[in-house]
Formats: C-alpha cells, sequence, structure tokens
C-alpha cells in the first residue's frame, strides 16, 4: 500500500471482478475503502477458487485492505443504511483532509435503491462510476461480452472451428482499472468546482473500444473479413513457439530488426534466411510485416534449428543477443520464478480471513521515493460493521444494538 490517497473515503457496493478490482486499486493506494455485502454474503463471497475449508480464495484476493460492512439489504431499514453509507462524505463522517462529496463504487443497477438520483439526493457532491454489462442496462458478464466482440472465434489453433474461451476475465479487470481511473478523474473535476457526477463503464463499451483503438475494428471494416485464427502465431509481426532438442517449449518473438538479426544469428540460419530473401526479392530485417507475411517459408527453417538445441544452449545465445523468448511454465514453476514470484518485493506473506497463510500482492506500481507499506489482507465479513456505523454514520451503541438485534446488520463472521 501507498499513501498517495490518503485521506480519500471511497464506498463499494459490488460483487465479482470489475467493481471490487477499483477498490482494491484505490485501497492499495491509500484510499479508506468501505465495502458492504448482505449478510452471509453477496454472489462472489463463496467464489471458487476455494480454500479446503470452503474460504474464497478469490474474495480475500480482491478485497484486500477493505472494510467490510455487513447488511440486510432485503430490508428497507438495511437498504437505508447502504444509501447512507454509499453518499457518506465530508459531511458523513469522512476522514480529516478529504474532499467534500462522496465516492460510490457499484454494479447495482441503474435503476433502484442505488439508483445516482436517490443518491445525490442525499449528497448532491456525489460522485458514483457504475459498472454495467451492456450500455442498455442489460445483463452482460466478460465472458459474453467477450464472446459478442468476436475474440473466441479468433482464437485457437487453426484447425478447429469451435470457439475458444481465454481463462482471463480480461474485460472485467481493464473495466476495474478503467473505473479507478475516471473515478480519481471526475474526484480532480469535483476539486475544481464542477461537482458530482455519475459515471456508468459497460463492460461491452470497454471491450468494443479497446478493439476499435487496437486496430481490430478497423481491419474488418476495411477488408470485410474477421481475423482469421492463427493458433500461437503472432499476428502482424513474426513470433511463435517451437520446441528444442530436449523438449521444451519456448515463445520466440521477433518485433526489432536488430531482434531478428540476432535470433538468426543465434540459431545459425542467416544464410538460409538469406536464400529465402533472395527468392522472394524481399528484405526481412527491414519490415515485421513481410516476416508475418512470408512465415509459412521461415517457420520451418526456425522449428528445425530450435530441434537442433537443447533449450540451455540456446536461451543462453538468445540472451546474449537480446532476443526476446519465454518458456512455457505451469503456474506451479512460475510460482519458484523469481522474476515473478518467488522473492518478488511486490509480495509479503500475509495471513487471511481463511487462516492461510501466503504470498499477497500489494500495490503493482512501485511508487518512488514511497516506500511500500505492509500489505492488508481482506477482512472478514462484516469486520467492521460497528466501526463504520458509528464513525461514518455518527450511530450511537445503542442504535447499532438495536440493529444488530433486528437482523438490519451483523458483524464478523
Amino acid at each position: 500500500m501507498y499513501d498517495l490517497l490518503k485521506g480519500l473515503r471511497v464506498v463499494e457496493g459490488s460483487a465479482f471482478v470489475a467493481g471490487p478490482t477499483c477498490g482494491l486499486y484505490l485501497a492499495q493506494m491509500g484510499a479508506e475503502v468501505i465495502r458492504f455485502d448482505a449478510i452471509g454474503g453477496g454472489p462472489d463471497f463463496r467464489r471458487w477458487p476455494l480454500a479446503d475449508n470452503g474460504s474464497s480464495l478469490y474474495w480475500e484476493g480482491l478485497n484486500k485492505g477493505k472494510k467490510s460492512v455487513a447488511l440486510n439489504l432485503s430490508s428497507p431499514q438495511g437498504r437505508e443504511i447502504a444509501q447512507r453509507l454509499a453518499a457518506s462524505g465530508g459531511a458523513g463522517g469522512a476522514p480529516e483532509g478529504a474532499p467534500e462529496g462522496a465516492m460510490f463504487v457499484t454494479n447495482f443497477p441503474v435503476e433502484g435503491f442505488l439508483s445516482h438520483a436517490t443518491l445525490s439526493a442525499l449528497n448532491r457532491d456525489l460522485i458514483c462510476v457504475r459498472v454495467m454489462g451492456w450500455a442498455d442496462g442489460s445483463q452482460g458478464m466478460d465472458y459474453t461480452i467477450n464472446s459478442a466482440l468476436g475474440l473466441p472465434l479468433m482464437t485457437g489453433p487453426t484447425d478447429d472451428a469451435r470457439p475458444v474461451n481465454h481463462v482471463l476475465a480480461a474485460w472485467d479487470l481493464l473495466t476495474g482499472a478503467y473505473c479507478a481511473f475516471a473515478l480519481t478523474a471526475a474526484l480532480i473535476g469535483r476539486m475544481r468546482g464542477e461537482g458530482g457526477r455519475e459515471i456508468r463503464v459497460p463492460l461491452s463499451d470497454v471491450g468494443a473500444a479497446t478493439m476499435a483503438n487496437l486496430g481490430f475494428a478497423a481491419e474488418t471494416l476495411t477488408t470485410g473479413e474477421p481475423r482469421p485464427r492463427m493458433g500461437n502465431d503472432l499476428y502482424g509481426a513474426f513470433g511463435r513457439d517451437f520446441t528444442t532438442h530436449d523438449g521444451q517449449r519456448l515463445m520466440l518473438l521477433c518485433v526489432t530488426p536488430r531482434q531478428w538479426s540476432k535470433a538468426l544469428e543465434a540459431l545459425g540460419i542467416a544464410d538460409e534466411v538469406a536464400v529465402v530473401e533472395a527468392e522472394l526479392g524481399v528484405s526481412f530485417a527491414a519490415d515485421e510485416g513481410l516476416r508475418f507475411t512470408h512465415r509459412a517459408r521461415l517457420y520451418p527453417l526456425f522449428e528445425a534449428a530450435f530441434a537442433a538445441k537443447d533449450a540451455t544452449q540456446l536461451t543462453a545465445a538468445l540472451d546474449a543477443g537480446g532476443v526476446t523468448w519465454g518458456a512455457y511454465q505451469t503456474m506451479v514453476e512460475a510460482l519458484d520464478d523469481p522474476r515473478l514470484y518467488k522473492d518478488n518485493p511486490l509480495f509479503q506473506t500475509v495471513r487471511h480471513p481463511s487462516g492461510l497463510d501466503y504470498i499477497t500482492p500489494g500495490a503493482m506500481g512501485t511508487v518512488l521515493p514511497d516506500v511500500r507499506q505492509s500489505v492488508q489482507p481482506a477482512p472478514k465479513l462484516g469486520q467492521h460493521t460497528d466501526e463504520v456505523l458509528a464513525d461514518v454514520l455518527g450511530l450511537s451503541g445503542a442504535e447499532i444494538g438495536r440493529l444488530h438485534d433486528a437482523g438490519v446488520v451483523a458483524g464478523a463472521e
């Protein structure tokens, strides 16, 4: 964690990936993030992967460093408390130095008890960032948005027409990061006197805009055809996986002219490639697109060169030339890689609500000259209910006790 957002309070009422990711990133930069959930947990409280005792490792991962309030969101009184929390700002007990107004991140529906109209009536300076599926308010999640965008039909082996879903919830993660950016941008606007506002961030718009930003949309518009699947080939450049003599599978990228020439040198195939260039009347060093266009002529040369050398010998030569390559690793192997997990200062061993101790990341960016602070675990569900009701909403101990007795709120589980 860092202190860049110290004094800023953000309330989060969300589930799954995008909204909690936004709150996580803000918390890791020092914001006080208060999350409210239904008593017993929301729809993501038991989401896989699970520990042996049934605790959600997913929930622990996305809610590090947050405070947790458990409410009966089916009751009018519980919903009223959620509304008051979402609208809590400077006048409602924000930390000293915090800007006036509230900050709320949610994926609740546009209309309903957490609508912007309802909340802004409680605090006109409210900034609400709302994650959505589709821009029209209809249901949509990462994998259904992804299928609509066409990516699964571009992914996978060339000899199999079935769609291939990737395992990473990329649109959720990109949306969460964009929401954190949008919220801080709106905060700057409010500090200039522009007041509160709602920012709606549909996964569908994030996905469609990203595909357009990367040229995917323009490509299809100009050609009239979707991009075909290409297996592990790097589109528009020279890159693919090859297998060494001792059975190691390596991903090789040759994007720059230097990477290309050094790869040929390391593999000992410069003369053979020159023959192909002369036959075709091209220079592969000058244009990465030509390497892609004529990859069918080049791949056999690379396959034979990889197959003639063991991985240790080959990777040393590639490293000496500054060529980009990567080994395919299992997650078990990745955890032992010092560039990723092992001895990486990004991670600290933390005890979590599940009772498990495991390495846990802090903020992904290293802020200089600040010093990293301790990584905070996720809270137990409802761990901060009483504290938040007292400090943020100003309720007395007797009032909080009555809410517990009525089943409106709950403490740590």
